[in-house]
């Protein structure tokens, strides 16, 4: 992987997981989101409403379109293991850090298995 690709996939991980967290605190906010037929509708109403979602959703369209740009000169079994990685551990991280969420051993040691085995896939 090129040194390009390796700072877009980290500028992609990056603006994902912004999106992401931005994205539960505007669902929180709305009061939540069910995919219920009779609620769904006026769900969506609601969260369009939440300037926190609002973002969230527009930073998830320019993390793909960069990562439309590394998809197109990267290897994707190389490119699409470090992205995954990045926005699962910054994820989790920031969503203990912002949301207090619990981040226990058996979490922890989890999560670092699943890193290494998608750090030994990736340099494969």
């Amino acid at each position: 992987m090129t040194h390009r690709g390796v700072i877009l996939v980290l500028i992609s991980a990056l603006l994902t997981v912004a999106a992401n967290l931005l994205l539960r605190q505007g669902v929180t906010a709305a009061g939540g989101f069910s995919l219920s037929l009779g609620g769904l509708g006026k769900g969506v109403i609601h969260l369009l409403r939440q300037p926190l979602f609002d973002v969230g959703v527009f930073l998830y369209g320019v993390a793909s379109l960069v990562w439309f740009s590394v998809i197109s000169t990267e290897d994707l079994s190389s490119s699409y293991p470090l992205l995954v990685s990045l926005t699962f551990l910054l994820v989790t991280l920031g969503a203990v850090a912002f949301f207090g969420e619990t981040l226990s051993m058996r979490k922890l040691v989890g999560l670092l298995v699943l890193l290494a085995g998608i750090w030994l896939v990736a340099g494969a």
